[in-house]
């Protein structure tokens, strides 16, 4: 049967396809506007089943925050080639899953793709969508979701979306605080700090550190009592690069992170703490 081209733009409007896989579609469903968006995604889901074992190592990171800044949702979602990447349905996807995870209040990758975009199909259907328009494969990574009730979110995305944090601090949401948490966000992206404090580095961690720098001053001919002091200084100097607290502050070299926070939070009569510090960066490798 013969289908008119407004119909088959119409289509195109509302699922992304290609012109000729919207023709097609709707001549298969006899004219049938609802049958043919089920016979795309059904396309969809056929075509993403078909390029499984490819791999999809290009993509976009979103970090989001909440309008009140008590939530935070950060996802990873990938394809094949940086040129999709950069395509409007990709980014169409990436921002339907950022909405999904602060809708859903759950970044486990499972139960996501069961949950209804704005669209009101599930991101199952959209990820299906996308594929079946773009021609690669298109996965949804990993998401994390974040809430507090005692603090507040800031977000940075670098250039490209290729790399993006969230961080997390106790105290009353000020313009100075907003502008600490922005300037943060940064830093953890700048700067890949492993942990916010010591707290977070673990003994077997130092030990392993201090023992790969003493063997090291050995090997360069160090008695072994200067070699451990050795050591000892140098993990010190792991501290200060690798603690977000202890870091360089970026802006203002001289002062460390901690510096900044408590300048900060002498000027706006609020204490902040960072109590939550996340960054995705492309193509990392994550742990099951």
């Amino acid at each position: 049967m013969d289908v008119s081209l407004d119909l088959v733009k119409k289509l195109r409007e509302k699922t992304g396809a290609g012109i000729a896989d919207c023709k097609k579609a709707l001549v298969d469903s006899d004219g049938d506007f609802e049958k043919a968006i089920d016979y795309l995604r059904k396309k969809g889901a056929a075509t993403s089943q078909k390029r499984s074992d490819r791999v999809a190592k290009e993509g976009l990171i979103f970090a989001r925050v909440s309008n009140d800044r008590t939530e935070a949702a950060i996802v990873e979602v990938n394809c094949e080639t940086d040129f999709v990447a950069r395509s409007d349905a990709f980014t169409n996807l990436a921002n339907a899953v950022s909405e999904a995870v602060f809708a859903s209040k759950n970044g486990e990758i499972g139960a996501l793709l069961g949950v209804k975009s704005a669209s009101g199909s599930t991101i199952q259907q959209v990820v299906d969508e996308t594929t079946a328009s773009v021609g690669e494969k298109v996965e949804v990574k990993r998401a994390e979701y974040y809430s507090t009730s005692d603090g507040f979110y800031c977000d940075y995305n670098h250039l490209g979306n290729k790399v993006a944090s969230l961080i997390g601090l106790i105290g009353k949401v000020t313009d100075e605080g907003v502008s600490l948490g922005n300037d943060l966000a940064m830093q953890i992206v700048a700067m890949k700090p492993l942990t916010i404090d010591r707290s977070g580095v673990s003994d077997d961690m130092i030990a392993k550190e201090k023992e790969i720098y003493k063997i090291q001053a050995i090997n360069e001919g160090k008695p072994e009592n200067i070699a451990d002091r050795i050591a000892t200084n140098k993990v010190e100097k792991f501290y200060e690069e690798n603690c977000l607290i202890e870091q360089e502050f970026v802006k203002e070299p001289g002062k460390t992170v901690g510096d900044i926070i408590k300048a900060v939070s002498g000027l706006s009569g609020s204490e902040y703490k960072v109590t939550t510090m996340v960054r995705f960066q492309l193509g990392e490798t994550i742990s099951a």
